[in-house]
């Protein structure tokens, strides 16, 4: 009882220092309404990044390969993606068409660069569920590989997590590998999409 009283005790005497030193912190200089207004006009504007995601725009076919097992030979499936920057440039949204599974798949996805982040995002919707999957991640230096990471609750109560590598080749060719883990599994490739420009 003694050992508990002098726990409450020393716990009370840093929570009331702790909310002291608070009282003494003066609150960070606000920025004011005209700076404001222009940092968001400044954050608001496409830059290179955005550049680089114009440059996917068009129509492309797709090879897909999936891979439901590790150690199993993948599905494999053809398709077609047409790609647009909307919202002047801010924003690229593919609209894709294919099979999984033997069935007609349709996905639809926008990708971003946030400037304020300093982030790509892509968030992704398709005819195969009701959710909407985000990932987000950085480029390398030269900006032509993409790294996005982002997770999912599964059915049975785990979570999958995915590591997506996204290498724009050149002007007509780029590819998007997906990996995935369920719950504390192993990574293993699920996916792998290669997409070739048509050409008019």
């Amino acid at each position: 009882m003694r050992r508990t009283l002098i726990t409450l005790t020393c716990l009370c005497l840093v929570m009331a220092g702790s909310l002291a030193a608070a009282k003494e912190k003066k609150p960070s200089k606000q920025m004011d309404q005209q700076a404001m207004m222009e940092l968001y006009q400044k954050l608001a504007m496409p830059g290179e990044p955005h550049k680089l995601l114009a440059s996917l725009a068009g129509s492309w076919t797709t090879q897909t390969k999936e891979w439901m097992e590790p150690g199993k030979p993948p599905t494999e499936a053809t398709g077609t993606a047409d790609m647009k920057m909307v919202l002047d440039g801010r924003f690229l949204q593919q609209e894709y068409n294919s099979t999984m599974m033997g069935q007609p798949y349709t996905g639809i996805g926008v990708t971003a660069y946030d400037n304020l982040r300093k982030k790509y995002v892509s968030t992704w919707i398709d005819s195969m569920g009701t959710g909407i999957f985000v990932m987000e991640g950085t480029a390398c230096p030269d900006s032509k590989t993409i790294t996005l990471k982002g997770s999912h609750p599964e059915p049975d109560g785990g979570q999958m997590t995915h590591r997506a590598v996204w290498k724009i080749v050149d002007d007509n060719t780029q590819t998007f590998d997906m990996y995935g883990t369920h719950g504390h599994g192993k990574e293993m490739k699920m996916m792998e999409i290669t997409y070739t420009r048509k050409q008019s």
